[in-house]
């Protein structure tokens, strides 16, 4: 088995010690992350760290230059990403030593990984949590890209940030992770069924209503609180205007209310969301991933309202699970109205969850013992806020 791991990323069923056999297709764990790195699938300009290597995804880092350029843009079949920069830059600056990134502003930045990928193989990025609860756009791009975020199966070549800040500037540098990727094997197809007998299992969300109701097309739908828990009326958080720079190295360290204005609940009444402001919500259920599994929240669902609802949305294997000291782990919403002002009432469904299959248990799982910054969580501001 050892040498058939040799010629090829995954193994079908391939077994480990103290591992469970392999399938064929899914999210790749992150002992699979470690073995691409080892093969040079996964490369990058500084030796990637263990701290990088997440339960399901890697984090990359900012390389040492950014640009400034005039708009968002994809490369497009047959175009490289320098390409576009020499036509769309407006300045080059270092990331060494520190830089501001200003809210409003589009900026480019090469990340120090860059990929090999094998047939059939294929990667997704998202912004990092504290990423999206910024309020900081953050798209991956690749040479040749039809699509942001996707990653083509096969491809070789190097990554691409586009970062662009909307409620607060931010101070980063090179090495700030802002956002992770994940490698898949294949196109596994998900179910109503498959995710119910998930649920029967391990129990998904703590609402058992809410699940019988909202099952649809493979997603599993969560719903927002706007009325409060655990004795307080703090329902969410809104962001200021012209509130002062964060720097995104800094951890517990800002005062909340130099940046967001609370949301509270009233009795009988929602939130109306005002266009264009920024919002940070939970949602009224507590969310499970298994150890097996992966999560993602669709940024937008159409069919619920005008609204973005999540900037991050990646969940990793272990979030809110019992057996790592999750229980009662909330989904944190970051929204966004569109056009016009939208209404919100407690128990309203805002968002639906993709479950993701790993090609095998990961090492690890997400919670305290790997540093993570969210697990058993409500309602939560990024890890740069002092807790309120």
């Amino acid at each position: 088995m050892a040498g058939a791991a040799e010629h090829t990323l995954f193994a079908v069923d391939e077994m480990k010690p103290g591992m469970e056999p392999m399938h064929s297709t899914g999210v790749v764990p992150s002992q699979g992350l470690r073995e691409a790195v080892e093969r040079g699938e996964i490369k990058a300009t500084e030796p990637i760290n263990e701290g990088q290597i997440q339960p399901a995804s890697v984090d990359l880092r900012l390389g040492p230059i950014a640009y400034r350029t005039r708009a968002s843009f994809l490369p497009g079949r047959g175009a490289s990403v320098g390409q576009k920069i020499e036509a769309y830059a407006m300045h080059q600056f270092s990331l060494d030593g520190g830089a501001v990134l200003e809210k409003g502003c589009v900026y480019l930045a090469p990340v120090m990984e860059s990929l090999q990928l094998r047939h059939r193989t294929s990667a997704m990025a998202n912004p990092k949590s504290s990423t999206g609860r910024l309020d900081v756009f953050c798209r991956l791009i690749t040479d040749g890209g039809t699509e942001f975020d996707h990653v083509r199966a096969g491809y070789h070549g190097p990554l691409w940030i586009e970062i662009s800040p909307r409620s607060f500037s931010i101070l980063v540098e090179t090495g700030t992770r802002l956002l992770q990727l994940r490698i898949k094997r294949g196109a596994p197809r998900w179910s109503d069924a498959a995710l119910r007998e998930l649920h029967a299992e391990v129990g998904l969300i703590d609402d058992e209503t809410v699940f019988a109701e909202n099952v649809k097309r493979g997603l599993l739908a969560i719903t927002v609180d706007a009325q409060g828990n655990g004795g307080s009326d703090l329902i969410g958080w809104r962001a200021r205007k012209n509130a002062d720079l964060i720097d995104v190295s800094k951890v517990n360290y800002y005062d909340p209310r130099d940046y967001w204005e609370p949301v509270r609940a009233r009795t009988g009444q929602g939130v109306i969301l005002d266009p264009n402001d920024f919002y940070i919500l939970s949602s009224r259920e507590s969310v499970t991933v298994p150890a097996d599994h992966a999560a993602e929240m669709l940024a937008y669902d159409t069919l619920v309202g005008e609204f973005r609802v999540h900037y991050a949305g990646f969940f990793d294997p272990g979030f809110g699970l019992a057996d790592v000291g999750g229980e009662g782990t909330r989904a944190v919403l970051e929204v966004r109205s569109r056009d016009v002002p939208f209404m919100i009432e407690d128990g309203q469904v805002v968002g639906r969850l993709l479950y993701e299959r790993l090609t095998a248990l990961p090492d690890k799982l997400y919670g305290r013992d790997i540093g993570s910054n969210y697990q058993r969580q409500g309602l939560a501001l990024s890890k740069q806020f002092k807790r309120p």
